[in-house]
C-alpha cells in the first residue's frame, strides 16, 4: 500500500515529497514539530500536543501555517489515507523558504509545513515493555532553550547513536553537577528508596513531554506520590525502579543504565501499572 504525507497544502505520495532546498528547516534547523501517538483508532492528547506547538512557535515567532481546526482535519485525512490506526503522525512546521541568511525572511513568508504518519509494530513495543531496555549517561551539550521542541537535535542524534554502538537503546543526558536531566527523546523517571515517584522539574532544562504531563495524572489516579525533584546518577542507579516516557513508547522501563543492572534487572511493576492505565486517562480524539 503507498504511503502519503502532507506537504504544504498537498497530499503526495511519501517517496515524491519533498521541500525547497532553501527551506530554513533544512539550512538552519529553523523550525519545531511534535510526534503523537494513535492507538485503536484514536489520537492521543492531540490538545495538548497542539498547544506545545502553538508555545514552540511562539517561543521562535513562527507562524501558524493554517487555523488550528484546519490542522486536525489534514491530520485525520492523512491518517485515514495512510489507514493508520496503530501508530504515530509527525508533524514540523519551519520558517518557509527564503534565500539563504541568517536573519528572518521577509514579512509574509508563509512558513512551511510537513506531515508524515506510519503504522507501528506493537509486538516491538510489547517486548521492551517485558523485557526492559538498556540506557547509557552523555554529558548535556545541548542549547539552553531544550523546553522548545525544535528540529535541532543533532546532539541527541550524536547521543542515541552513541547508545546503539553500545547495546542500548537510550542515551540520558546529565548536567555539570551530575544531576539527570532527560533522555536524547525521552523524559526519565525513577521510584526512589522511599517509594516515591521521581522526575526532574520542566520549569527549565528539559522539554515539557505531554505524555509526562498525562503520567502525573495517571500518577494521581492510582495514588502514587510524585516529586518533580532533580536526581542524580547515583540516585538513579540505586532506584527501585527506572523508567523512560515518550509519546510512542508510553512507558519503557530501564533496567540498566551505563552497564550497571537497576533493581533486580526486571522491568518494575510501577512502570506496568502507568501504562495500563495511560490510555484510559489520555485525551482521545477519534479520526
Amino acid at each position: 500500500m503507498p504511503r502519503f504525507a502532507y506537504v504544504n497544502g498537498r497530499y503526495v505520495r511519501h517517496s515524491d515529497a519533498a521541500v525547497h532546498v532553501e527551506d530554513r528547516g533544512y539550512q538552519f534547523a529553523d523550525g519545531v514539530y511534535e510526534v503523537c501517538e494513535v492507538r485503536h483508532g484514536m489520537i492521543v492528547d492531540l490538545t495538548r500536543h497542539l498547544d506545545r506547538l502553538d508555545r514552540s512557535l511562539r517561543e521562535i515567532r513562527i507562524a501558524w501555517p493554517m487555523r488550528r481546526s484546519a490542522l486536525i482535519s489534514v491530520v485525520r485525512e492523512l491518517l485515514r489515507r495512510n489507514k493508520v490506526t496503530n501508530g504515530l503522525f509527525y508533524l514540523q512546521v519551519t520558517r518557509g523558504v527564503a534565500r539563504r541568511d541568517h536573519v528572518f525572511p521577509a514579512d509574509g513568508t508563509p512558513s512551511s509545513i510537513v506531515i508524515t504518519a506510519k503504522p507501528t509494530d506493537p509486538r516491538i513495543i510489547a517486548a521492551k515493555n517485558s523485557n526492559g531496555i538498556k540506557a547509557i549517561t552523555a554529558p548535556e551539550n545541548r542549547w539552553d532553550r531544550v523546553d522548545v521542541k525544535t528540529v535541532g537535535l543533532l546532539p541527541n542524534v550524536l547521543a542515541r547513536q552513541q547508545a546503539k554502538e553500545q547495546g542500548a537503546q537510550e542515551a540520558i543526558f546529565v548536567d555539570a553537577d551530575g544531576y539527570v536531566k532527560e533522555g536524547a527523546a525521552t523524559n526519565v523517571w525513577i521510584i526512589d528508596g522511599n517509594g516515591k515517584l521521581r522526575t526532574r522539574p520542566a520549569d527549565h532544562g528539559i522539554l515539557r513531554g505531554i505524555t509526562r504531563t498525562t503520567l502525573m495524572v495517571v500518577a494521581e489516579k492510582l495514588e502514587l506520590t510524585v516529586e518533580e525533584r532533580p536526581f542524580t546518577v547515583s540516585e538513579m542507579l540505586t532506584a527501585r525502579e527506572v523508567f523512560i516516557t515518550a509519546a510512542t513508547s508510553i512507558c519503557f522501563p530501564v533496567v540498566e543504565v551505563d552497564g550497571k543492572v537497576i533493581a533486580n534487572g526486571h522491568p518494575g511493576t510501577t512502570a506496568q501499572k502507568l501504562r495500563e492505565a495511560f490510555f484510559d486517562v489520555a485525551e482521545k480524539t477519534a479520526i
